[in-house]
């Protein structure tokens, strides 16, 4: 186990290089002048402009300048914001903690009600309740999340009154729930389909058959003998999916006007702060890598028949 972690540790070496190299370029090497961007309409003189690039060390190459960034990174640098003058680790830090409850509470979402609608119908495949779930998993996979979520803010804040359209600035536990859910559809969706369609799987299986003939209890035989083997393809989605509920709290954010890394993200793009782009998504590839790395190893507690060398 320990040599496979370690296998793994640095194969995440080029895949965290490659992946923030990449957006570094998109950022810097595109048309565009962040700089000059600041002075809008106003006439600035040019020594201007070259001294405030050479003082951010934007006049160097573009490889030069993506390699200071990977020393400052792993020295807790993210940079520095060319508009406020601010750390972007500070910036981070004061969205980052409302878009991770945003998410987590999203994920809890999807793993609590897909799991449970995917079994639900997974133990009675083509019955009413499975094509039910199939039809209301559909709805959801071919609704997009801005579409859902101006009806959801539409119907349950405007017609019904029960929520606020917008959260506050600090947004407590309640006001984050109507967001969670909006966020977490698409997710919910997929994890049903895949429970389902891995329970009613495993349903037929032989060794089913053999649990049912020794007599064994029902809640043993669902809970032990087929959630273990039909939550493996569901888990590989979950690990995955967590990035993906950060990343994808960009468009629901602007919705509920959250203040998280999605809104951040809008905001530097408009400003063309690239630096605050790249340290945003440096953090989503280390929760991708992360998250991908705990899933292997979950493999092996939820099949003992798994083993890592």
């Amino acid at each position: 186990m320990g040599r496979y972690v370690a296998r793994r540790l640095l194969q995440m070496i080029p895949v965290f290089i490659g992946s923030t190299l990449l957006v570094f370029l998109m950022m810097y090497a595109l048309p565009g002048d962040p700089v000059r961007a600041l002075a809008g309409e106003q006439h600035v003189d040019a020594a201007q402009i070259a001294a405030l690039k050479a003082e951010r060390g934007l006049d160097l190459p573009i490889w030069h300048q993506y390699w200071n960034y990977l020393v400052g990174l792993f020295q807790g640098d993210f940079g520095t914001q060319i508009a406020s003058g601010r750390p972007i680790s500070e910036v981070i830090a004061d969205a980052y903690p409302v878009t991770i409850r945003l998410g987590l509470f999203a994920f809890v979402f999807t793993v609590v009600a897909g799991i449970s609608l995917g079994i639900v119908a997974g133990l009675k495949a083509e019955s009413i309740r499975d094509r039910g779930l199939l039809g209301l998993t559909l709805v959801l996979i071919s609704m997009p999340s801005f579409v859902l979520g101006y009806l959801v803010q539409y119907f349950v804040a405007f017609k019904l009154g029960i929520a606020n359209p917008n959260v506050s600035i600090e947004p407590t536990n309640g006001e984050l729930i109507m967001p969670a859910i909006v966020l977490a559809s698409l997710s919910l969706a997929y994890v049903a389909r895949l429970t389902r369609t891995s329970v009613a799987e495993n349903m037929r299986a032989d060794y089913m058959r053999t649990a049912v003939a020794k007599g064994l209890p029902r809640r043993r035989i669902v809970g032990v003998h087929l959630m273990r083997n039909s939550l493996i393809p569901v888990v590989t989605f979950l690990g995955t999916d967590i990035g993906s509920l950060m990343g994808g709290a960009i468009v629901t954010e602007g919705i509920f006007n959250v203040k998280g890394i999605g809104n951040l993200v809008f905001d530097a793009l408009s400003k063309r702060e690239g630096a605050t782009v790249v340290g945003i998504v440096t953090l989503l590839v280390i929760v991708y890598l992360v998250a991908s790395l705990l899933v292997d190893l979950l493999y092996a507690v939820l099949d003992p028949r798994i083993r890592y060398a």
